[in-house]
């Protein structure tokens, strides 16, 4: 067995020619990993309403000799996820307050780098097209991911219209909330490991419909690029029990700026609709409020566009 291609990694790769049975099942225990890993194939396949032989077939379509094995593979890598506090236990244990504190955003500083330099300008450039370009936008990210698909939402909502925050807990339910998705539409994925399924499922029914859709995620071998046309690539790892975002988030907020600074005039005008509306009913103090500044709008970069554009 290949110990270095843990049960996740091989169902992550192997998930874009699997038959919708051997999907059902992959989706089932990912989302479930815990239960799965000490379920018999039997109960398992019962969970997921396929039959045992199935479950079997799904074993070796992974590579695995047979069931046990999978499930030994699964288990072990169950055990090394509920023993992450014990090894940052073991990394930050003798360290003091301020040590943790220096030691973690030096890591976040060493995401951002590794991220600035790996990026593809092209991708970013034609993402900024693509959203402005499309009828509608449809953002999806989940679990520790969901801040992120809020905060795009929010801002990319006063640049332009028609964006849909795809926020649901149920498969089914984000279906309906895609029902009417086109060829004329984008559909905005994130997310890094442990992947989700509910987002990859959306971005393969958006690709099944010929919307456009664009990844955020954290490699070019992420399952959420099968059926993305554009990737943007940020680096994420676990510093601690939680996931390290802040590099994804720099690419959402630099993505955040260039949409901007293509529709300076479109921005002014939704940011002045909202002041009047907040004046009108006195949602903020005077003094509480703090809008972009003109001069963020009006920047050299934004002049040298403009002036692209009109060539």
């Amino acid at each position: 067995m290949d110990v270095k291609r843990d049960t996740i990694s091989r169902i992550n790769e192997k998930y874009n020619k699997m038959s919708k049975s051997h999907k059902k099942l992959a989706t089932f225990v990912i989302d479930h990993y815990e239960q799965a890993a000490f379920m018999t194939a039997a109960k398992l396949g019962k969970a997921v309403g396929i039959s045992e032989a199935t479950v079997v077939r799904f074993a070796y379509a992974l590579e695995y000799e047979g069931y046990p094995e999978f499930q030994e593979a699964l288990a072990e890598w169950v055990k090394k996820k509920l023993n992450t506090v014990q090894s940052i236990g073991a990394k930050y244990g003798a360290s003091s307050q301020a040590e943790i504190l220096t030691s973690v955003l030096s890591a976040d500083i060493e995401k951002i780098e590794d991220t600035m330099e790996h990026m593809d300008a092209q991708a970013f450039e034609a993402a900024v097209d693509i959203i402005l370009g499309a009828k509608h936008v449809y953002i999806i990210g989940l679990r520790s991911c969901k801040p992120l698909a809020q905060f795009l939402h929010f801002y990319l909502n006063m640049i332009r219209g028609d964006v849909y925050l795809l926020d649901s807990t149920s498969i089914s339910e984000t279906f309906e909330q895609m029902l009417r998705i086109s060829g004329k539409d984008v559909v905005i994925g994130i997310s890094f490991p442990r992947y989700s399924m509910r987002t990859l499922k959306a971005m393969e029914m958006a690709n099944d419909k010929n919307a456009t859709v664009i990844a955020v995620t954290d490699s070019i071998h992420s399952p959420m690029c099968l059926y993305s046309s554009c990737n943007l690539l940020a680096r994420s790892d676990m510093v601690s029990i939680v996931d390290s975002l802040v590099a994804p988030l720099s690419l959402i907020n630099a993505l955040v700026v260039a949409l901007c600074l293509r529709r300076p005039d479109e921005v002014r005008r939704n940011l002045e609709s909202l002041e009047h509306a907040w004046d009108n009913y006195q949602v903020y103090l005077k003094d509480e409020i703090n809008f972009i500044d003109e001069d963020m709008l009006n920047t050299p970069l934004q002049a040298r566009m403009g002036r692209r554009r009109k060539r």
